[in-house]
C-alpha cells in the first residue's frame, strides 16, 4: 500500500525569522513588486483586492516579514477591524522559495498572533482562478472554511472568502 507523501517542511529553520516591521522598508522593494504583478498576471483590476503598499503601515495592521537568513522572501498581515475580528491580508512568497513551508510557517504565525491578540474570528479574500490553488489549500488546511462575502467584499466570480473561528471571547 502507498504512502501518503509527506507534508513539506520548513527546511533550515535555523536560519529563519519573522518579526513584525515596517512595510516601507526598501529591502522589501523585490517582495512587493512581485506581489503585485502575479496579483495582475491573471486577475482583472477591479477584482484585486491586495491593500496598497502605504495602506499596510496602519495602526489597524500588524505587518510582519519572514527573512532567511537575514533576507525578505515572505510577507504576511493582520487587519484588525476593532472588537474581535480580523483579516488576513497580503500573504505572499517569492517564488524561488515555495514549496518550503514557509505560507504555511507565516500562516501560523499570523493564527498565533491573532489569537494572542484576543481576536475571535479571522476572515480572508483571496483569488477563485487556478493560480491560488495553493494558497486556497494552505488556508483549508489551517482550518478556513469558505463563506460569503463579508465587509466591504461584494460577490465576485474572481474572489474566494474564507472564515475561520480562532476562540471564543466572553
Amino acid at each position: 500500500m502507498p504512502h501518503p507523501a509527506p507534508e513539506p517542511s520548513v527546511t533550515d529553520a535555523i536560519d529563519l525569522s519573522i518579526a513584525a516591521e515596517d512595510p516601507l522598508a526598501p529591502d522589501l522593494d523585490l517582495i512587493f513588486r512581485r506581489h503585485a504583478a502575479e496579483m495582475h498576471a491573471d486577475t482583472p483590476p477591479e477584482s484585486i483586492h491586495m491593500l496598497p503598499r502605504a495602506a499596510l503601515a496602519s495602526a489597524q495592521i500588524d505587518f510582519f516579514v519572514l527573512r532567511r537568513q537575514g533576507r525578505a522572501v515572505a510577507i504576511g498581515a493582520l487587519k484588525r477591524w476593532g472588537g474581535h475580528q480580523g483579516e488576513v491580508k497580503s500573504m505572499h512568497v517569492l517564488a524561488e522559495h515555495r514549496g518550503q513551508g514557509l505560507s504555511r510557517l507565516m500562516l501560523r504565525h499570523l493564527i498565533a498572533h491573532a489569537r494572542d491578540a484576543g481576536l475571535s474570528d479571522l476572515w480572508l479574500e483571496t483569488g477563485s482562478q487556478t493560480g491560488f490553488a495553493a494558497a486556497r489549500g494552505l488556508y483549508l488546511r489551517a482550518g478556513f472554511a469558505e463563506c460569503p462575502p463579508f465587509g466591504d467584499y461584494r460577490p465576485d466570480p474572481n474572489s474566494v472568502y474564507m472564515t475561520r473561528r480562532l476562540q471564543d471571547v466572553a
